[in-house]
């Protein structure tokens, strides 16, 4: 079997080579002498990386489903998660908007 090639070649950069920081890069940085810090980095060095979390984020859960609920969602093919969250979501909306009646199930002893 012949060898994998390599797609690219690895270039070894020595740190020496490394670009020299900016005045802006400078002032953004945090200052530190050992483990005390005298001014916490500043600007994009503080953002959080990824993408903001949104409002209404879901939330991870488990559920125990029937096998044939299961089977039906999952044969709709990829996204059979989100639309049985769609449907339980409708299912909620319709509840909501249902005046409230009288409890159907019996009175506890």
């Amino acid at each position: 079997m012949p060898a994998k090639k390599r797609v690219s070649k690895r270039i070894w950069v020595d740190p020496d080579e490394a670009p020299e920081w900016t005045e802006e890069q400078f002032d953004r940085a945090e200052l530190a002498v050992g483990d005390k810090v005298l001014r916490p980095a500043q600007g994009t060095l503080t953002r959080p990386r990824g993408r903001p979390k949104k409002a209404d984020a879901k939330v991870h859960t488990h559920i125990r489903l029937s096998p044939q609920v299961l089977t039906h969602f999952r044969a709709t093919g990829p996204g059979w998660q989100t639309r049985i969250d769609e449907v339980l979501r409708k299912w909620v909306e319709r509840r909501r908007k249902q005046p409230r009646r009288g409890s159907k199930r019996a009175p506890a002893a």
